[in-house]
């Protein structure tokens, strides 16, 4: 008898292959037959002509934090994600010193979206080494499965301490770190992950860690992460990082190199397909270089207090370092700091998250009743009323209403034709939710029910076997995670269940649920009918539905080379 059998489903094997029509079967968790009519069952589900296709593999997460106190990482399984990988850019709070838990939090506040407050109340820091970390999380049971890669940032941290922001590495230090890089192989790290981005900063905009390394820093733990014989190396680049130096890195380590973050730009529009076409010649010429693209436009909701979108730019420094009280509105007030921000829009146009599309940034909620009637407007028309300078204008506002009016920025990939042509490129990695991050700005953990309703069921740019596979099979290869990622007997019972006539992620909506009750954006699934976990049912229509004890994930620590 099977404990579970899924009737009468259209079956999307996550191949890429049509579909076929029968039932599916569920024993101890994994696959035990797909065929016609199968037996009894201790559980049946009619699936009624719905699809079935293996879960969600989201490739880039950063719940590193916020799964050591919700082990359900929160809200990806009732989004149909069974296996997060955890660690992206290099972002990870393992390893960690006791005496530098404060310091590593801190540069999470930033790049991560989350409250200093959030993250102190939240960890458990049952660990110090990254293997202790794997363990505390196989200890205390994951809802979904999860893989982690070695971050750059905190092994950096961990050997050079305050001075990882600071300076470049002596090669003692680099040594410490490839050994650090090593262990984390050793123990079970899907690979190691890294930034050179500009945008990612920590508490008063000081540098990630990553952004402080050297050439010969990098060489040194991509190659001591490809000594395993497998792992990935993901890569957020900066603007001084090209992909010909990433394929030196991958022809060197003989390694996948997973490059973000692949965005079209309205203001640079031939950015992308140049980046995309170095990608696909350095794959011609045998080198694993890999796209990292998101199917989502890339939107963020904040306000002045941290308004993220602005920080990669130089000029905008001295607002990232005011702390103490009254020191931000005295920058934003500032003559000669406006002059500086509007000469490095106008220079840099096309090369920063934002780029000055003042006609994409929306007035969502105003902090004074008076000022309701411009919520929805845009503030090329509220500056063209005022007849003032955008920049003037919204920094004129906010601080009227103490910084605390609520706004939204269209920044990226919101040209359907453009994006679509990245998305039907078969070799790009479709993932960049970033779920566990940004949780103030933007909630993108939903990208899969996003792929397959709006750009397979709308728009065709896939069919709806190829948009499968590309968030299952595809990135299961891709990281090496065996027996996952494809329907087949004897792989886990990983599995989602959809309405492909109605499926699609909700609308936002903001959430007071952070520890400490920090606030956060989520969203919720439509057409989603069942997701489980290695056989275990996680949510339903109605939406998570799992005991919250049950935790029936694995942290993966085996991976293909």
């Amino acid at each position: 008898m099977f404990d579970l059998v899924i009737q009468d489903a259209e079956i999307f094997d996550g191949s890429g292959a049509p579909p076929v029509h029968g039932d599916l079967g569920v024993a101890n968790g994994r696959i035990a037959a797909i065929g016609p009519k199968l037996g009894a069952a201790k559980e049946l589900v009619k699936a009624n002509g719905l699809a079935l296709a293996p879960g969600i593999i989201d490739g880039h997460t950063h719940y590193d934090a916020q799964v050591t106190w919700d082990p359900f990482v929160d809200p990806s399984p009732a989004l149909g994600v069974t296996t997060a990988v955890l660690g992206n850019c290099g972002f990870t709070i393992a390893p960690c010193k006791p005496k530098d838990r404060d310091l590593t939090m801190r540069h999470l506040t930033h790049v991560e979206g989350m409250s200093l407050d959030a993250l102190r109340t939240g960890i458990r820091w049952g660990f110090e080494s990254f293997p202790q970390y794997l363990d505390m999380l196989q200890q205390q049971g994951v809802g979904p499965n999860v893989a982690c890669f070695a971050g750059h940032s905190a092994i950096r941290t961990f050997v050079m301490g305050h001075d990882a922001t600071e300076r470049v590495a002596t090669d003692e230090e680099i040594a410490q770190m490839a050994a650090l890089v090593r262990e984390a192989m050793a123990a079970g790290a899907v690979g190691f992950a890294s930034s050179t981005a500009e945008a990612h900063n920590g508490e008063g905009g000081t540098p990630m860690p990553s952004r402080l390394a050297d050439d010969k820093e990098l060489r040194t733990l991509v190659r001591a992460m490809a000594a395993s014989g497998s792992g990935v190396y993901m890569l957020t680049k900066g603007s001084k990082t090209s992909i010909p130096y990433l394929e030196e890195i991958a022809a060197e380590a003989q390694r996948p190199v997973v490059i973000a973050a692949l965005f079209h730009s309205n203001t640079n529009p031939t950015a992308s397909s140049t980046w995309l076409s170095q990608v696909n010649q350095a794959r011609a010429r045998g080198r694993q270089l890999v796209a990292q693209t998101s199917c989502c436009p890339l939107s963020m909701d904040f306000t002045f207090k941290s308004p993220y979108l602005f920080e990669s730019m130089e000029s905008w420094k001295p607002a990232m370092a005011a702390h103490s009280d009254g020191a931000l509105e005295r920058v934003y007030r500032d003559p000669a700091w406006r002059a500086a921000v509007k000469k490095e829009l106008q220079e840099r146009r096309g090369r920063l998250v934002f780029n000055g599309e003042w006609d994409k940034l929306f007035v969502v909620e105003t902090a004074k009743a008076e000022n309701r009637a411009v919520e929805g407007a845009t503030l090329a028309e509220l500056a063209k009323k005022a007849s003032k300078d955008p920049l003037d204008c919204i920094l004129d506002f906010a601080l009227d209403e103490d910084l605390d009016t609520m706004f939204v920025a269209q920044l990226l990939h919101n040209d359907d034709q453009a994006v679509g042509k990245i998305l039907a490129d078969p070799d790009t990695h479709i993932s960049l939710s970033d779920a566990g991050a940004h949780l103030t700005f933007f909630c993108d953990a939903g990208f899969g029910l996003h792929l397959l309703g709006h750009w397979s069921r709308d728009l065709g740019v896939l069919d709806l076997p190829q948009a499968v596979h590309r968030l299952t099979g595809q990135p299961a290869k891709l990281f090496g995670i065996e027996g996952r990622g494809l329907l087949r007997e004897g792989y886990a019972a990983d599995l989602m269940l959809f309405d492909s006539r109605t499926v699609a992620r909700g609308p936002k909506r903001r959430a007071h649920d952070l520890p400490g009750g920090a606030t956060r954006l989520t969203t919720s699934a439509a057409g989603l009918h069942g997701v489980w976990v290695n056989g275990t049912r996680v949510a339903d229509a109605k939406g998570f539905c799992a005991d919250p004890k049950s935790r029936p994930g694995e942290v993966l620590r085996t991976f293909a080379a």
